[in-house]
């Protein structure tokens, strides 16, 4: 009889090329995601060895990272990040790769674009180099980030040598309440088991209250994997998966179609499958989180007070949390909530998609942002913001007082432009609150696309079940 396997482990054996005792496995890897920012050594080091892109097919190539997100028609003022997107286009053209430049109409973050194209499918192997790339995982793909080096070998190969992860099982139980979203999840999860609390292992998200999320949602989960220490995440296809991706450019189409979608039933996890951990959570005990830190696993209900290091009986970790409260200028024992703020970006690879735009206009519709609070609400591709447009949300948010921006990474790196001062304070949609990661100085809270548009609206860190219930 055949052994329960998780999608984990059925994933990984579909896609073993050879493997020998005590060295890493070389893998298949079924799609490889480019953009400008860590692939242009790796395009060098193929044309130093003479080497040519091993399935240019199966390679797509974008930029977001470096990118303005003022008017397209304006000329990239950074010339370090012109020169990026130029050396992409470059690159992509002389090796055959397919590309969604600046003045694509299919332009976007690349983890927003792949599977707004189709070209994320259940049981793939995918590869980009950037960590986010748990992303895709949403669609039950093993996704994961890689290296500038490790780049190099997928294009020449399509093969990548990888340790088999773990299994960890996040089994989210019941129904999230009023204000409660996917962002919160994530958020509840890391504070739960800290940033290095899912090392060597691949998350795979279980429970009704999974089920019940939407693809968008689902990929907002996935996309915080890594900021768990996970190396990736992932969530079995359903008909939630299937419904979303059927239609999409790249999508199989007919009788592929057909095909595809009995293989994709066969990929979630065996009843009575073990994975080497698993952890439960309430999804009816969730409230809006906040980080207050400066990483992802400093994360608090809204309703919570900033933790003191006195507190706690590690040196280490009381010394990271006295470093970080100070960065951050916050007092222990003190509530996040009415924390005055500066910015307000709604955005990125976590948080970018049609229905975070919507949830953040659902909020601001008929409101104002706070006087001095600059709010900027940046679309993840072109898709979603001709979407975004032809729904009306672009007015509702300039009607607010927000800015309409153009598709891109933005905020949420601070290599495009769009950064906070040192001493500004932001809500952010975004995925990591380290150090300077939002500029130089700049303080990041990480919050859902509710809890921002709110906060906007405020002024400070505000819980949106109170606006909510104000105006029922």
């Amino acid at each position: 009889m055949t052994k329960p396997r998780t999608i984990v482990e059925r994933i990984w054996d579909n896609h073993v090329v050879a493997e020998n005792p005590g060295a890493p496995t070389l893998i298949y890897i079924d799609l490889h995601l480019v953009h400008e920012v860590t692939s242009p050594q790796a395009f060098s080091g193929l044309r130093e060895r003479g080497l040519k892109v091993r399935r240019p097919d199966l390679t797509f190539g974008t930029v977001d990272h470096s990118i303005p997100t003022t008017p397209r028609s304006f000329p990239i003022v950074d010339q370090v990040a012109a020169a990026q997107v130029k050396q992409l286009e470059k690159n992509c053209e002389d090796f055959g790769i397919p590309y969604f430049g600046l003045h694509s109409d299919k332009q976007g973050i690349v983890h927003v674009i792949g599977p707004e194209q189709g070209l994320t499918q259940p049981g793939m192997t995918l590869v980009c180099g950037d960590s986010h790339t748990a992303t895709h995982g949403a669609f039950g793909a093993l996704a994961f980030g890689i290296g500038t080096s490790q780049v190099e070998h997928v294009l020449a190969s399509q093969c990548l040598l990888q340790a088999k992860s773990k299994t960890f099982q996040v089994q989210v139980d019941g129904v999230l309440r009023e204000g409660v979203g996917a962002k919160d999840i994530i958020l509840a999860l890391i504070a739960q088991i800290g940033i290095g609390g899912g090392t060597g292992c691949v998350f795979e998200y279980t429970g009704a209250a999974i089920r019940g999320l939407s693809m968008e949602e689902r990929m907002t989960v996935c996309n915080m994997s890594i900021e768990g220490g996970a190396r990736a995440g992932l969530i079995a296809p359903d008909d939630t998966t299937y419904n979303f991706l059927h239609g999409r450019p790249f999508a199989p189409k007919g009788e592929k179609w057909d095909a595809a979608l009995k293989l994709w039933k066969q990929l979630p996890t065996d009843e009575g499958a073990a994975y080497d951990r698993t952890v439960t959570i309430d999804a009816a005990a969730l409230e809006p989180m906040v980080t207050f830190g400066t990483n992802p696993g400093m994360g608090m209900p809204i309703s919570g007070a900033v933790p003191d290091p006195a507190a706690m009986s590690d040196p280490l970790e009381r010394e990271s949390l006295a470093k970080a409260l100070r960065y951050m200028d916050l007092q222990p024992g003190k509530p996040l909530e009415g924390h005055a703020v500066n910015v307000v970006f709604i955005g990125s690879c976590t948080n970018s998609r049609i229905s975070d735009l919507r949830s953040a206009a659902s909020v601001l519709k008929g409101r104002h942002v706070a006087a001095g609070v600059r709010t900027m609400v940046v679309p993840g591709s072109m898709e979603i913001k001709r979407q975004a447009e032809a729904e009306g949300l672009d007015r509702i948010f300039r009607e607010a007082g927000a800015e309409w921006r153009e598709a891109g990474c933005s905020m949420c790196i601070a290599m495009n432009g769009d950064q906070l001062q040192p001493g500004e304070y932001s809500v952010s949609t975004s995925n990591r609150n380290f150090e300077g990661r939002q500029g130089k100085g700049g303080r990041t809270f990480l919050a859902s696309p509710l809890t921002a548009a709110a906060s906007a609206v405020a002024g400070a860190v505000t819980d949106v079940r109170k606006l909510l219930r104000g105006a029922n």
